[in-house]
């Protein structure tokens, strides 16, 4: 699997991390997150599948993080992988996501988390439908929904 690098900085990118500080204490994001969301988000925890809100949602819209608000992906790229979770086959930009090595309970995975304020989102796994062939499995409590005008 390709890790995506990020080569330079866009503008983009400096404005949002400077509208989210690094320095938000757990405190903070405690006070800011409901108890799943700061569960899923901060501590790295995963929902039960099929238990999330946004699983079997159809509608037309873009998911941001729920701890910074930065938009990650589009409903253009959600299937149903029959796993339990939201999947997606593509971030909305490869640069709103990082993606680290997670050997957690004993297995070799890769974690998928916002980049813009660090929060845990799920995992990306090699089995996915073209064209990346990626399903990137979300967790529900790390993202809020926005449907498209008129929707």
């Amino acid at each position: 699997m390709a890790i995506w690098r990020r080569d330079r900085n866009s503008a983009r990118e400096e404005k949002e991390r400077s509208e989210t500080p690094a320095s938000t204490t757990e405190d903070e994001w405690r006070k800011t997150l409901t108890a799943e969301q700061f569960y899923v988000c901060r501590m790295k925890g995963t929902e039960p599948p099929f238990s999330g809100k946004y699983n079997a949602n159809k509608a037309d819209g873009t998911y941001s993080c729920v701890a910074c608000g930065s938009e990650l992906f589009s409903s253009d790229t959600k299937f149903d992988s029959g796993t339990g979770w939201p999947s997606f086959w593509a971030p909305v930009e490869k640069e709103q996501v990082a993606m680290e090595a997670d050997d957690s309970y004993g297995m070799r995975r890769v974690e998928v988390l916002c980049r813009r304020c660090g929060s845990h989102l799920g995992h990306v796994f090699n089995d996915g439908p073209r064209p990346t062939g990626l399903r990137f499995c979300i967790n529900s409590a790390a993202l809020v929904f926005k449907a498209k005008s008129g929707e």
